[in-house]
């Protein structure tokens, strides 16, 4: 069984959001939430400006604070080291939500139910790559299986430095960020 993750090349996003409209297009997302975001971030005082163009989304976690919380056991780890919800079991109490520490998480008031970045799970059973990676144009969403040491994503994470978003709060986040380069505004 694969240990899925993803790394975002920060080099190589250029802000254009095609992977949030993909997302919410594959996945039925109501207009006012989101399972991925693209976030601009400008740091400095004018001239000195510097922009970090960041992809957010679920962190599918190896200690997931929402699979420990949720009462029904709906937020729940899957074989492939994913985080996932089911549906038939959540309630809809908000517990993952408010657990979450990237803000990963909505209630589709349609459902009744918690959301969230699945990694595409229904993509993955069909051999496809998450919606978001399939149409990334700058080629800056890198998926594949942690545990094999050949894989594009294992490789990249042995030869290349990276971070994860909270590190010091033992989440064991499986979405990656490398090359963060700052540009001038």
């Amino acid at each position: 069984m694969p240990r899925y993750a993803m790394v975002i090349d920060q080099s190589r996003c250029i802000g254009c959001m095609a992977c949030v409209v993909a997302c919410k297009r594959e996945n039925d997302v109501p207009p006012e939430h989101y399972r991925t975001r693209v976030l601009e971030m400008v740091q400095g005082t004018f001239p000195d400006l510097t922009t970090e163009m960041r992809s957010e989304l679920c962190n599918h976690c190896d200690k997931a604070p929402c699979v420990n919380i949720c009462p029904t056991g709906a937020s729940h780890h899957e074989e492939d080291g994913t985080v996932q919800i089911d549906r038939k079991k959540c309630v809809g109490c908000k517990a993952c939500i408010t657990s979450c520490p990237y803000n990963a998480r909505h209630i589709n008031k349609e459902l009744g139910v918690a959301d969230k970045c699945t990694f595409c799970q229904h993509r993955l059973i069909e051999g496809k790559k998450p919606a978001c990676v399939a149409t990334c144009v700058g080629g800056s969403r890198i998926f594949g299986d942690l545990d094999d040491p050949n894989s594009e994503i294992s490789v990249l994470l042995r030869k290349t430095s990276h971070r994860v978003l909270k590190k010091s709060i033992g989440t064991g986040p499986n979405v990656y960020y490398i090359n963060q380069y700052p540009t001038r505004s």
